[in-house]
């Protein structure tokens, strides 16, 4: 691969340890554990970030949709959904009939900012390389992260039906989704740019899901 294109898996990397990510994949496990939520989601994600790095899709970019806070509501029903794990017993889940618990609808519906896209095309333009390839590059390293976590994050779930150190760990992870789902949301509604936390956050909640999965898997 040519530099520009390890570029593009970086930046899907480093993208992909976003805290607004891992708190809805980790979030969306507790709900809906299944090993494919952040692959899935990192597909839908990384897949409209690629449709709108194509200069076909400049219509699409004039329409503000960011200042509509998506992500900031989308991030509330994360954290208000976990929240009601956490305070109803065990066996009580929200309905699964709900459409967002879909992780690929909600990957495609964190896509919908175009900060990521423009510099995709940017990066395409500079190098007269395809918006395609890139993005197909920034979803395979959005996918390794995201992937990971979903799969941690799903594994310690199902680990909780039959452990009480896990249920331990599990709870606690809620909370830490609950936690970082709201403080992120209201940054995004208020304004306030978090921007220079984020990475340091989102390593941290990475982090904090490894050491709850490893605290689980050790002999009571």
């Amino acid at each position: 691969m040519t530099g520009l294109e390890v570029l593009a898996v970086a930046l899907g990397m480093r993208h992909g340890v976003d805290p607004d990510h891992l708190a809805a994949v980790d979030g969306l496990s507790r709900v809906r554990p299944s090993p494919f939520n952040g692959v899935l989601f990192a597909i839908g994600h990384g897949g409209l970030v690629t449709l709108l790095a194509f200069p076909a899709a400049s219509l699409l970019k004039g329409l503000d949709l960011e200042a509509f806070h998506l992500p900031a509501f989308l991030l509330l029903l994360v954290a208000a959904l976990n929240l009601y794990r956490l305070l109803k017993p065990a066996h009580a889940f929200p309905p699964r009939g709900l459409p967002l618990l879909n992780p690929l609808l909600l990957g495609v519906l964190f896509g919908l900012g175009f900060e990521m896209a423009s510099q995709l095309s940017a990066l395409a333009l500079s190098a007269e390389l395809s918006p395609l390839r890139l993005g197909v590059l920034f979803t395979l390293g959005m996918l390794l992260v995201d992937g990971v976590d979903g799969l941690l994050a799903s594994r310690l779930q199902n680990l909780a039906r039959d452990s009480e150190r896990a249920r331990q760990a599990s709870r606690f992870l809620g909370w830490a989704v609950v936690a970082v789902a709201f403080l992120l949301a209201a940054a995004e509604l208020s304004a306030l740019d978090l921007d220079a936390f984020a990475l340091p956050l989102g390593l941290g909640l990475f982090g904090l899901l490894v050491s709850l999965r490893l605290y689980a898997l050790r002999p009571a």
